[in-house]
């Protein structure tokens, strides 16, 4: 059923949760995993001079994240592909998809309801709004 299984991380969290199930999919189909980090450079293009030392810091922060869930995922015996890439969140994972032939998204999601979810936006939410594959989304474990 599954073949290719993205999961677009962060590195939170959120993005925890959701690897360990893209994971385990992977290794229930035989599927390989791809792990994503999208630099949304123009979020900092207003910054004079710091911008390009701030994306530089975020491609790093991406290196480190996706090679988490490349370990992750070599530690469970599946075969993962990581990448970086710099563009609007939402659009770069649905041109990730369509590039590379991805049969389901799993993204991790932080649960925010009514005036937090408006206000702040959801990348997981655009992407399960508008994306031609299945998206599963799992919410980011409670402390309570």
């Amino acid at each position: 059923m599954y073949s290719e299984i993205l999961v677009p991380t962060d590195g939170g969290p959120a993005s925890d949760a959701a690897i360990e199930h893209a994971i385990d999919l992977a290794n229930q189909y035989g599927a390989r995993l791809h792990a994503l980090y999208v630099v949304d450079g123009a979020a900092y293009s207003s910054l004079e001079a710091g911008a390009e030392i701030v994306v530089e810091a975020l491609e790093s922060e991406g290196e480190e994240a996706t090679g988490r869930v490349a370990d992750a995922a070599a530690d469970a015996g599946v075969e993962c592909v990581t990448s970086v890439t710099s563009g609007t969140a939402y659009r770069s994972i649905h041109d990730y998809v369509d590039e590379h032939g991805i049969d389901v998204v799993v993204m991790g999601t932080h649960g925010r309801k009514g005036l937090d979810r408006y206000l702040l936006g959801s990348v997981t939410e655009r992407v399960v709004r508008t994306s031609d594959v299945p998206v599963l989304t799992v919410r980011q474990p409670t402390d309570e």
